[in-house]
């Protein structure tokens, strides 16, 4: 599921080739200590998957691979139903949504809106050396790669995104994009010599129970004069609010700290960033985040008040994003 050989390549032909040997034992010892159930089945649906040539890829406007007419070209109707169902049996996909060769991968997160709104106002990404910590199933790292990144690195601990991301990477050669099963706590602790040029948090910040140590974490690993991407969860209010919920937040488990837009700014400000500004705020709709065929667990719908959708069922002010842009 990950090609080791061009991992090392990539990154030996970037500003963070001192990685190359720590990220690779560091996979190593996480497969070794950690193995989901079902790992073997999902690199065996990766085998498995057929052989489909495409010209038609389009990184820069969606994620698209491949073409309904080079599917049926290729595959008569019964590969084709065989293979819908093959790809979901990586239900849920979270992150999305894709078109693969025609097939909609309608998923649970209109990411492409949250890429929409950040793109204008991030530095651009051309020949730069990105990190997506917490990338989910990659779908951002592919939209960088569209803005014409260097080289891109995703970290997620989860092994089923890993294999979501594998099958997309199956049919695009050897592109410089890569996932890998780690989380930031698996990252080198001390600053890397270069760094990378643009790394990326988001949804993650409101699951770190330290988020000033997220926050020194993340500069340890941007290059002099890089630039921090980060996206989460805020409530209104002066830079001395911050919800800690009691219990669940939108029947989310390991949820926190929620500050406020203003003393997250406070945060980034106090913990060494430069030119920290708050570019977007979105409360999340419930066309942005909602369940379908490939996502038919619960999901926002559920998680508000009824009666109210400005509050979750907890009685919480109901999920609003924040994005925010910073220098190191």
């Amino acid at each position: 599921m990950i090609d080791f050989d061009q991992l090392k390549k990539d990154l030996l032909d970037s500003n963070v080739a001192d990685l190359s040997n720590y990220l690779t034992k560091a996979v190593q010892q996480k497969m070794a200590d950690y193995t989901h159930g079902e790992l073997e089945e999902w690199k065996e649906l990766l085998k498995a998957l057929p052989a489909i040539n495409t010209d038609d890829i389009d990184f820069t406007h969606n994620v698209k691979v491949g073409s309904t007419r080079e599917l049926e070209q290729q595959l008569n109707p019964e590969q084709i139903e065989s293979l819908i169902l093959e790809l979901k049996k990586l239900h849920p996909w979270r992150k999305g949504p894709f078109e693969f060769f025609g097939i909609n991968i309608d998923t649970e997160w209109r990411s492409d809106w949250k890429w929409d709104r950040l793109l204008p106002h991030i530095s651009p990404l051309k020949n730069r050396t990105i990190l997506d910590v917490g990338c989910g199933n990659g779908y951002h790292c592919w939209r960088m790669l569209g803005q014409q990144a260097k080289l891109i690195l995703g970290i997620d601990p989860s092994q089923k995104f890993l294999a979501q991301f594998s099958i997309i990477k199956k049919y695009l050669g050897k592109q410089p994009v890569h996932l890998l099963p780690l989380g930031i706590e698996d990252m080198p602790e001390n600053q890397l010599t270069s760094g990378f040029d643009t790394v990326f948090s988001m949804g993650v910040l409101y699951h770190r129970k330290s988020p000033i140590n997220h926050l020194m974490e993340l500069k340890n690993l941007i290059a002099k004069n890089g630039e921090l991407v980060l996206e989460t969860l805020v409530i209104d209010g002066d830079e001395n609010q911050v919800l800690v919920p009691q219990g669940r937040y939108a029947q989310m488990r390991n949820v926190w700290f929620i500050p406020s837009a203003k003393a997250l700014q406070l945060w980034l400000k106090k913990s060494g960033f430069n030119n920290v500004r708050c570019v977007d705020i979105n409360q999340t709709s419930l066309d942005e985040q909602r369940a379908t065929e490939w996502m038919h667990f619960h999901s926002l719908e559920n998680y508000l008040d009824a009666d109210n959708k400005e509050l979750t069922i907890e009685g919480y002010p109901a999920p609003k994003r924040a994005l925010f842009i910073a220098s190191k």
